[in-house]
């Protein structure tokens, strides 16, 4: 039989040797339409499988661009810093040696019976005999001091002089073997100039922070509660409670500043230091007299206001008003009238309240000062104000209570 026609069944013997044939349904073939619809869902399970997995291959392909940018950010870095290493290693050297030059020189303050934050404060040690800087409000009513020194002594204390003007206070200690802390000088620090602070911030002995000066001068004016006779440095080193009446320290290890207030109840980035231009000049008097003698003029001083300053044609930080005269006062006896403007006092050229009151604390009690001012008078024509300028001779007095902020005035 040709095999070109063999039928499609399967040809199997018995044991019979008969031969007998097996049926084998024929695969159906599958029509153009099915194969069409099936190629179709093929294709959408492909397409749903991508979509499904190409969140996937984005959030790696992204993330291992991210992975290479941040390695190579890492060895930009590594290989900077190890250029770098040199200089920081000074700033690092540097630094510690600014704490170990003035760390044996500054004190814990303790005033036993008063808790708290009341019942501590810092001290810097400037003389090796024992005189010790701090604030007045450190030691104000205490009925006792004791100083806690870095080598572990405790010995009690005495106040030898106080002035809540300029919130100083200078202390005596008797003990052997101190080291004395170095004045610096406040006037040669420039904004952004680096400092450090020491003190007991709530305790901590001999905390030691870093930062930079931030300002200069910040003066009553730009000062809640602020008296007319202190200036402060401004700074972000980090200063509590505890800390006041510490040094503020410059890069050669001089103190710079008494460490005196904060912007807050706690620490918020703002500092201030009372200058060592201040400090020091006043630790000499309180030192030696035991007290700062001010002179009186009796009159409020402020910044002069802008509409005053248009009316009298007066240049910016030109003058300063007189806000109120104290009645009897050597100012109202000398004719000096509230609303006045100070140009000159003794030929010093009067440009900030607190500047001048300064310079008036400072003249001598019981000399006579010369003021030049200007004010404004009405004319004829009450329209238009006369601007007059005079001089006047004032006997300087001394405060009757030695006590200028008892009025506020200079």
């Amino acid at each position: 039989m040709d095999n070109s026609t063999f039928p499609t069944d399967e040809i199997q013997s018995d044991k019979a040797g008969s031969v007998k044939a097996l049926s084998i349904p024929a695969t159906p073939r599958m029509s153009n339409s099915s194969s069409k619809a099936a190629s179709r869902w093929i294709a959408l399970l492909v397409f749903l499988t991508i979509v499904a997995a190409s969140p996937y291959f984005v959030g790696h392909f992204v993330y291992q661009v991210r992975f290479n940018e941040l390695k190579a950010d890492v060895d930009v870095a590594s290989e900077a810093l190890s250029g770098l290493r040199p200089r920081l290693t000074d700033f690092e050297l540097a630094s510690r040696m600014v704490a170990k030059r003035v760390e044996p020189s500054v004190v814990s303050i303790f005033r036993p019976g008063f808790q708290g934050r009341e019942g501590q404060g810092s001290g810097v040690i400037v003389d090796q005999a024992g005189y010790i800087v701090t604030n007045y409000h450190v030691v104000n009513g205490a009925h006792s001091i004791q100083v806690h020194l870095t080598d572990g002594r405790r010995v009690p204390a005495t106040i030898v002089g106080a002035d809540d003007i300029t919130d100083l206070a200078v202390l005596k200690i008797d003990a052997h073997n101190l080291i004395a802390a170095e004045w610096g000088d406040s006037d040669e620090l420039e904004v952004g100039d680096l400092v450090w602070a020491l003190g007991s911030p709530f305790g901590l002995d001999r905390s030691f922070t870093f930062g930079i000066v931030s300002s200069k001068s910040r003066r009553s004016g730009s000062l809640r509660g602020g008296n007319l006779y202190q200036e402060y440095l401004q700074t972000d080193a980090a200063v509590n409670p505890g800390n006041s009446g510490g040094p503020l320290i410059n890069i050669e290890g001089k103190v710079v500043g008494i460490n005196a207030a904060i912007f807050g109840p706690t620490y918020q980035g703002i500092s201030f230091a009372i200058p060592s231009s201040v400090a020091q000049s006043q630790y000499e008097v309180l030192k030696t007299k035991g007290w700062i003698e001010r002179a009186w003029l009796g009159i409020r001083p402020v910044a002069v206001p802008q509409n005053i300053q248009e009316q009298l044609g007066l240049a910016i930080g030109e003058g300063v008003y007189v806000g109120h005269v104290e009645p009897k006062a050597p100012a109202e006896r000398a004719g000096i009238h509230a609303g006045d403007v100070i140009l000159e006092w003794n030929d010093l050229a009067a440009t900030d309240p607190t500047l001048l009151s300064r310079a008036i604390a400072a003249t001598k009690i019981g000399s006579t000062a010369k003021v030049r001012l200007v004010r404004t008078e009405t004319g004829p024509d009450a329209t238009k104000p006369k601007r007059s300028e005079l001089e006047v001779s004032v006997e300087v007095e001394r405060h009757p209570a030695n006590n200028p902020t008892s009025s506020g005035d200079g």
